[in-house]
């Protein structure tokens, strides 16, 4: 396994790593100096030369996303900042460790698409993040690198912090714009509303993940070129991953795209340090709860976009959960039901009833109430949200929650149907309620 530069991380964990004179006496603002020096066609050129993918979940170009900016006398770039994903947070600790680098990522963007006005959305629930981004955002303004004539350069740009109010459905984008307009997040319906094209306010915009947005002040200052050097292929660069579950070490770890595997993430003595207790994997997330589920054949896979979606997942959110050979995975799978149930924002019916139905079939199975014909009448359900049961999903719904919902059953189900059974014939949880697998 290589060694890649920390691109995003590198001042995680040091002494006023959030404060603008810890992030000077690092190099702060130097990307930005240098994006000013440069035309905004020039730096949207080295974005498209290092093909950074988003790192918000869908895993689009950053460069071929700014393309498609539509011409208007008035555009705005909106950061999604809203991580609620379930075992994702790695944007969370982007926000909150290094502000300025999230900052400095957006000036860098605005300039090269010629923004006039930027948003930061943040989970309204990262109190302590948005009080650092509004900090490090009046020290950017005290520094002259936000407002009019930044950095002495002529360019004039305004950031604006926005906190969210708690809704899972507000980090779709276009559930974002809405809540940012103040209205109730519901997804837009595309066409006609892409971003891109009628956005915010009905005007193009572009809206992109924080760590996309860290990335760009590493990639103005050493090229495009040098970022897609690592990795391989689409899988360009960096990447951070959030690993959780049965590890030894959990945490985030910024690793190089397909030179590493899940299993150096999991079992690298420097990474997730192996499974907990000695035990075995018996499957795992790769891509955040809305992504179909892996089994430990499938460790020595590389964290490549592509690799990971031809073999039937995706590396979405960039969280990856591990379950050890004593999690019940019905339980497992319930609870990310039961999460899309909660979280569904009632405007699609597939997505609003078929959640709840959904959720009540599991919990069925889990609480030892559960009949045989159950596993079928689950992922009946489950084909009526998304019709095939294949991955990616058939879409049926505005935005992709809907979707996201099968996943997780119906690869559970695929691989462990004997579990399933066991549920239904000795009417409960095989599993002990202690330890690793017990209840809450």
């Amino acid at each position: 396994m290589s060694e890649p530069p920390r691109i995003v991380t590198s001042r995680i964990g040091s002494e006023g790593s959030h404060t603008l004179d810890g992030y000077l006496a690092s190099g702060g603002y130097e990307g930005l100096r240098k994006a000013l020096s440069m035309t905004p066609e020039a730096v949207h050129a080295q974005v498209s030369q290092a093909n950074l993918l988003g790192r918000g979940g869908a895993g689009f170009e950053a460069g071929r996303k700014w393309a498609m900016l539509a011409p208007g006398a008035v555009r705005y770039l909106v950061v999604n900042g809203d991580e609620s994903e379930p075992a994702t947070f790695k944007d969370h600790m982007l926000i909150e460790s290094d502000p300025h680098q999230l900052i400095e990522g957006t000036l860098i963007a605005a300039y090269a698409l010629g923004v006039a006005r930027a948003f930061i959305y943040i989970r309204g629930e990262f109190a302590l993040g948005i009080e650092r981004v509004e900090n490090a955002l009046e020290e950017a303004y005290q520094y002259g690198a936000v407002g009019r004539d930044m950095l002495g350069s002529g360019f004039s740009v305004d950031v604006v912090v926005h906190p969210g109010a708690g809704a899972y459905i507000c980090g779709e984008e276009t559930a974002l714009l809405e809540s940012l307009e103040g209205k109730r997040g519901f997804p837009r319906i595309k066409p006609p509303y892409f971003p891109a094209v009628i956005g915010l306010y009905g005007v193009p915009t572009i809206v992109n993940n924080v760590e996309t947005m860290s990335n760009l002040p590493w990639i103005v200052l050493n090229g495009g070129d040098q970022f897609s050097a690592l990795g391989q292929g689409r899988s360009t660069g960096t990447r951070i991953f959030a690993l959780s579950g049965h590890v030894n070490r959990p945490g985030n770890y910024e690793v190089e795209m397909f030179k590493t595997t899940f299993r150096d993430l999991v079992c690298s003595p420097s990474l997730g340090g192996g499974v907990r207790d000695g035990r075995q994997v018996k499957a795992f997330i790769p891509g955040g709860v809305s992504s179909p589920w892996f089994g430990p054949d499938q460790l020595d896979m590389p964290l490549g976009q592509d690799e990971v979606g031809k073999a039937g997942s995706m590396l979405g959110s960039g969280a990856v959960t591990v379950m050890d050979d004593r999690t019940c995975v019905v339980r497992a799978a319930w609870r990310i039901s039961k999460f899309f149930w909660r979280e569904s924002c009632g405007q699609c019916t597939p997505c609003r009833e078929g959640s709840g139905w959904v959720e009540k079939i599991m919990r069925r199975i889990e609480s030892g109430e559960g009949r045989e014909e159950d596993i079928d009448l689950l992922l009946d359900a489950c084909d009526n949200i998304s019709p095939g049961l294949r991955w990616p999903p058939a879409q049926t719904t505005i935005c992709v929650l809907g979707p996201s919902i099968p996943p997780s059953i119906v690869s559970g189900v695929q691989r462990f149907r004997d579990e399933y059974l066991m549920h239904v014939k000795e009417k409960g949880c095989p599993f002990p309620l202690t330890g690793a697998g017990a209840r809450p």
